[in-house]
């Protein structure tokens, strides 16, 4: 059963803008370790970075929970697996409240902007 849809889009000049205005302290409190050490070694970081931000924001919505209570940024890490897809990893209280949910979640580039959506399929039936 789906739980949930979220769709983000995202203008990688304004990730750019307010990670150079907040440096560090934008970057650590959006996202974590591994995010960062992926993002940034490549060609285009902030492209990299817009998109694991609009990933984040479109689980929100396919959650219907805001960024409020008990969801924080670095709860929703993107990884990606050995061929390259991008996958879902919960930290924190979401671990456990999603562990029997299947999470889908598509990412896509352009010059200028990126979109991510996010699925939430409840396992349990």
């Amino acid at each position: 059963m789906i739980r949930g849809v979220g769709v983000d889009i995202v203008e990688i000049t304004r990730v750019r803008e307010v990670s150079e205005q907040w440096g560090d302290r934008f970057l650590r409190r959006v996202f974590t370790a591994g995010e960062l050490e992926h993002c940034l070694q490549k060609f285009n970081p902030h492209q990299h970075l817009a998109a694991r931000f609009a990933a984040k924001e479109a689980v929100s919505k396919a959650l219907a929970t805001g960024w409020g209570g008990d969801f924080r940024w670095t709860d929703v890490e993107v990884v990606n697996d050995s061929s390259g897809k991008p996958q879902i990893v919960f930290h924190g209280r979401l671990r456990e409240k999603l562990a029997s949910s299947i999470i889908h979640v598509s990412l896509s580039h352009a010059d200028t902007h990126v979109v991510a959506m996010a699925l939430i399929e409840d396992n349990a039936l």
